[in-house]
Formats: C-alpha cells, sequence, structure tokens
C-alpha cells in the first residue's frame, strides 16, 4: 500500500502531451495496430477529450509520469474511461487502479450517473482491474476501434 500512496494523481498539462501520447502508443503497438481514432485523440487531448467536457490525468510516481487516462464526455450523465496506460516499468504498484478510482469519483462530481469503456479481452490484467472496481460486461455495440471487443460499465 506504501508505493499507491507515494503515486499522485494530477490533471492535465499541456508540459505532459508527449506523456500522454507515448504511453499509449507503447500499449497499442504492444498488443495491436494504432487505428485512425488513436492519432486523433492522442496527437490532441485538449481539442479531443478537454474541450469536448471531458478530462485527462496523469499518474506521477517518484517525480515521473508513468500512467494517464482519460475521461471522455458522451453526455451529461455518461463517460467513457479510455487511453488508460501505464508505464511496464510502473505495472504492479497499483497505479493503474489509482488513476481508475480517480477518473470515476471526478466522473460523479460532474454529474455522471455511469461510466464505460471498451477494451479487448486479450488484456487480461487490465479486465481484471475493471472488475475490481465495480465494472461489468454489457452488451456492446458498435465501436470506432477494431481491436474493442468488449464493452464494460459502472452506475454512480
Amino acid at each position: 500500500m506504501k508505493q499507491l500512496d507515494e503515486v499522485e494523481i494530477i490533471d492535465f498539462d499541456p508540459a505532459y502531451r508527449e506523456q500522454f501520447k507515448q504511453l499509449n502508443l507503447a500499449w497499442i503497438e504492444k498488443y495491436f495496430k494504432v487505428e485512425e481514432p488513436d492519432i486523433r485523440a492522442l496527437s490532441n487531448p485538449e481539442g479531443y477529450v478537454i474541450a469536448k467536457g471531458g478530462r485527462v490525468f496523469f499518474a506521477r510516481y517518484r517525480n515521473e509520469i508513468v500512467g494517464t487516462c482519460a475521461l471522455l464526455k458522451s453526455s451529461n450523465e455518461i463517460y467513457e474511461l479510455g487511453k488508460m496506460a501505464v508505464a511496464p516499468e510502473a505495472q504492479g504498484k497499483q497505479i493503474g487502479k489509482k488513476l481508475c478510482l480517480h477518473a470515476l469519483e471526478t466522473a460523479r462530481q460532474m454529474g455522471a450517473k455511469q461510466v464505460y469503456l471498451e477494451s479487448n479481452t486479450s488484456l487480461t490484467p487490465a479486465l481484471e482491474l475493471y472488475k475490481k472496481v465495480g465494472f461489468s460486461k454489457v452488451e456492446s455495440c458498435p465501436s470506432p476501434y477494431q481491436r474493442s471487443n468488449i464493452k464494460m460499465q459502472i452506475d454512480l
């Protein structure tokens, strides 16, 4: 638990724009292929996420940015948790959990009633994390991402 206490979750800062992009590209390129919606979101988080009413968060551990996630606004009461990434060397320190819980609490404060996410069933550690914090599998709908084959949501 000590390591979790050393992790600070901070809001988007343009100084960390490149970390948002690189942390996400690392996992996408490792397991899948980068798609057009990835390029749009990762190249312009201010326009793709923040200007549309969403938020971007970073996890700072020992003064290094080691994780990130986005809370994308779908409607006034529904948000998407996306672009969740933790640097390989920082995995296993519960950084993803802390990012996820922070995003859910922020969504609650913003008036959200529900948060959903899209993922892939091959990403077992991520799916286990989502289940632990309360997400459950729901019926999928068409996704802009070819890699997406599971949808999960949580009611707040």
